[in-house]
């Protein structure tokens, strides 16, 4: 194709093109609020340029141990300022940033960390056993370790080859920040929850956690006086880009190691909180929890997204008591947390709560970040939007993921038609709205964790005792779903297996949040060639439920 008169004498330079980075806006925040509260930790205060230096010192350190384009750096932290540094420290680097879910057992840390190839791994001293647990089960070079001795927990030990702070004071807090050479480098990694096997490593780039952070910045509202607190773990899909997000608008970040009415009610109120996300089991831990230990806010909204199941009415009215807004977004982490938001219309505050808990029930519509979200049939075309016709969701854009780690299958799978598919069911609304009605895979999204039922009937299939098992979703009012397995037990052990039997040795074979809450021995309902029918342990189980 010949070229255009726009296309003459008109290239890309370093005058009127920088890939983009969320690293940028640490950059700014420090130039623009130096002085600004950048992170509240305890009784520690860091401001924007403090926290700039920190991560120079911590990009400079890690540069001095070889770590460079292309290069993993693993965490294994709660929300504390070391996990918010990291995710500007290691991309400074040309690293990519891989935050360990802090609830996984040894031998996933350890899949980790070895299907990574991670040179350093960070590890915050509560977490301790899991990671020495994990590194003693590799095979191969181990990588250089570095203990966070964090200021408000004694649990644990610091153990590696050297501590975090230390490690710090060895970088120079002048070393240059270095901006990706091209924004589609990698700039994280995060797994996602194995199915029939090891979980998946999502690759995301530097251009797609730019976006998707300024795209939840913006559907937020956050602004340079917004205070976010730390509720929803950095660890998932990089705090849906909010490490970034908060940044970008000189906002404060609030840390908050565990996830505790008792902190969060105080963190709240004394620190003015006027953001923050959270799985839906948070609001429900909120909404249950003692009149002793709730404040009041002086009359403060407190805006909190959620994502995963939509709340039902009775709790969006009693969070709503309590002085919070609640937002609905949904996504995955293909496409860096959320992508979509069911944005409040005008008018609808005047709506009947039974109305707005109807709407809010949605997925909602794209960030303006990204592209599109529409619902498809299996040949890629579009359905009737009339609430009713179901097909897939399905998602494109700048903030969906490079592809899956070392699984070219799965990426060429999952990008299909030029679309990522979701593999949710759902309709599309008059009005454009989007709506999951199910899953298409058997996935138990359980306190904001997705947990997979093969891999949990892959456990009990190695039972002395079973013959056959099926896992499904058991309704939860604390953590919205968990797992309930049906058992059939081998010949001769009718007898002597137990409920309590099952769920130990699950707890005792994987991460305990992924064990079973209920077992029920039955005879596995199937089809005439065999194959489990999942739907009917579902109806079984609704009709249970209701009597």
């Amino acid at each position: 194709m010949p070229s255009s008169i726009y296309d003459q004498d008109l290239d890309k330079n370093a005058a009127n093109y920088v890939p983009l980075t969320p690293i940028s806006f640490l950059v700014r925040a420090a130039r623009v609020f130096p002085n600004g509260l950048a992170v509240v930790h305890g009784d520690r205060r860091i401001t924007y340029s403090q926290l700039l230096e920190r991560c120079r010192r911590l990009a400079s350190a890690l540069a001095a141990h070889g770590i460079g384009r292309g290069d993993t750096v693993c965490v294994l932290a709660p929300n504390i300022p070391a996990m918010l540094e990291a995710h500007y420290g290691i991309p400074m680097t040309g690293g990519v940033l891989c935050a360990i879910n802090t609830r996984l057992d040894a031998p996933i840390i350890a899949f980790i960390l070895e299907h990574s190839e991670s040179r350093v791994f960070l590890v915050d001293r509560e977490l301790a056993p899991a990671a020495k647990a994990a590194l003693d089960l590799l095979t191969g070079e181990k990588p250089l370790v570095i203990g966070i001795d964090d200021v408000l927990t004694t649990a644990g030990e610091v153990i590696g080859d050297i501590e975090y702070e230390a490690f710090l004071a060895s970088g120079d807090p002048e070393h240059p920040v270095r901006y990706p050479d091209d924004e589609w480098d990698a700039i994280s990694l995060g797994y996602t929850s194995g199915t029939t096997g090891d979980p998946k490593g999502v690759v995301t780039h530097h251009r797609g956690a730019y976006l998707a952070a300024l795209g939840n910045a913006l559907a937020f509202n956050l602004t340079p006086r917004s205070v976010y607190l730390w509720t929803l773990p950095m660890f998932h899909c990089d705090g849906w880009t909010f490490t970034w997000a908060v940044t970008a608008q000189g906002g404060t970040h609030v840390c908050l190691r565990r996830v505790d009415p008792a902190l969060i009610f105080p963190a709240i109120a004394e620190q003015g909180v006027t953001h923050m996300c959270a799985a839906p089991v948070v609001l429900t831990m909120l909404i249950h929890a003692p009149a002793s230990i709730r404040r009041d806010f002086g009359g403060r909204i407190v805006n909190i997204a959620t994502g995963g199941a939509a709340p039902p009415s009775s709790v969006i009215e009693r969070i709503e008591q309590l002085g919070f807004t609640v937002h609905h977004v949904y996504g995955l982490t293909e496409v860096y947390g959320p992508l979509t938001v069911c944005i409040w219309q005008p008018g609808h505050e005047t709506l009947k709560l039974a109305e707005r808990a109807r709407f809010l029930s949605r997925q909602g519509v794209p960030l303006p970040t990204a592209e599109d979200a529409t619902i498809l049939d299996v040949n890629l075309n579009p359905m009737r939007a009339d609430g009713e016709t179901i097909g897939e969701l399905m998602l494109r854009g700048n903030t969906v993921m490079k592809g899956y780690l070392k699984n070219p299958r799965a990426t060429q799978a999952a990008f299909a038609g030029g679309w990522f598919h979701s593999g949710d069911l759902g309709v599309r609304h008059p009005d454009s709205y989007l709506e999951i009605k199910d899953r298409s895979k058997d996935i138990i999204i359980s306190g904001g964790e997705n947990i997979s039922s093969l891999e949990v009937e892959e456990v009990l299939y190695r039972h002395p005792d079973i013959m056959e098992a099926a896992v499904v979703a058991h309704p939860d009012e604390k953590w919205g779903e968990v797992p309930h397995a049906f058992v059939t037990p081998k010949p001769g052990a009718e007898e002597r297996l137990t409920e309590d039997d099952v769920i130990e040795y699950c707890r005792t074979s994987m991460a305990r949040f992924k064990a079973p809450r209920f077992v029920s021995f039955v005879q596995l309902p199937k089809t005439s060639t065999g194959k489990i029918q999942k739907y009917e342990l579902r109806r079984r189980l609704a009709e249970g439920l209701q009597k």
